[in-house]
């Protein structure tokens, strides 16, 4: 029944809140149609509430690989189902940043005036996401998106992590697990900030941003003005909570934090930018306060 599916190690696009994806769909369903194109071939199975009307079938040659799910909500489970554009919209366009290179496209053909149609697709990825998070808060103004990804065999998934900071109010940060939101936070997100957390003290002393007698510069200090995108897609996700809004997975707190302190030092190092603008504030911040 679960839905997402790891090929290469690199692509996830997580479509159920529970991984349940297309089942879930078919059951509610008066009617659905999946068409999968592979190999040349395209293949069609049409299902009427929730059972097959026959098996898979070839429709003719393919030139192209994908699929295609289409359905009708059942009137008699939902009444008169309304779907909201908006709210698809933003729901493909979060899946689009989470998911660099992929394109979804939403077209409604309901407004008399005639289709209205949106295409996501953000090449940047995390990035991107960051920066559209900082816009909506005000905060332009940043510092500059800092941001990397990699593959872990040792928690059999993958890392995208990116950042920024701002002078004025910041967007926090946002945690996701299969591409959906886990708005507790979780493994991923401690492990993001302790990275930060010892990267940001590291380079505050070697660089004598902080006396020797001043204490560490604490994470939710270290964090103020951040606006920060954490996404993991994991063959084996472990949530916590009926609404699995908390991820579980302890190995993945020390592979975040590991990888997000060695990458923000060495991207402290090469951008002395980013360091004045960060640190220097932070660090006059907390003298300030301690004053």
């Amino acid at each position: 029944m679960h839905a997402g599916q790891r090929g290469d190690g690199r692509d996830f696009v997580g479509v159920g809140r529970f991984g349940l994806g297309p089942f879930v769909a078919n059951a509610l369903s008066s009617h659905l149609t999946g068409e999968v194109r592979r190999e040349g071939v395209c293949w069609v199975q049409r299902y009427d509430r929730g059972a097959a009307v026959g098996p898979p079938s070839p429709q003719g040659p393919a030139t192209e690989t994908g699929t295609v799910i289409a359905f009708r909500p059942d009137a008699d489970i939902f009444g008169t189902a309304q779907c909201s554009f908006d709210a698809l919209a933003e729901r493909f366009r979060t899946l689009a940043f989470l998911n660099r290179g992929l394109a979804i496209s939403l077209t409604d053909r309901r407004p008399p005036s005639g289709p209205r149609s949106e295409r996501f697709l953000f090449p940047g990825g995390a990035k991107d996401f960051v920066t559209v998070i900082a816009t909506r808060t005000g905060t332009p103004d940043g510092t500059g998106v800092f941001g990397f990804d990699y593959e872990d065999p040792g928690i059999a998934g993958s890392v995208e992590v990116a950042m920024m900071w701002s002078d004025t109010l910041a967007g926090g940060i946002h945690g996701f697990a299969n591409s959906m939101p886990t708005r507790c936070g979780g493994s991923h997100v401690a492990g993001f900030r302790e990275g930060v957390t010892a990267a940001m003290n590291a380079f505050a002393r070697e660089r004598q941003l902080l006396t020797k007698t001043d204490t560490d510069l604490e994470p939710d200090r270290l964090c103020d003005g951040m606006t920060a995108v954490v996404s993991v897609k994991l063959d084996r996700p472990e949530f916590e909570g009926a609404t699995r809004d908390f991820l579980g997975n302890a190995e993945v707190r020390e592979s975040v934090a590991s990888a997000v302190r060695d990458r923000l030092i060495a991207g402290l190092a090469e951008d002395p930018r980013l360091a004045s603008a960060v640190v220097s504030r932070i660090a006059a911040g907390t003298s300030s306060a301690g004053a």
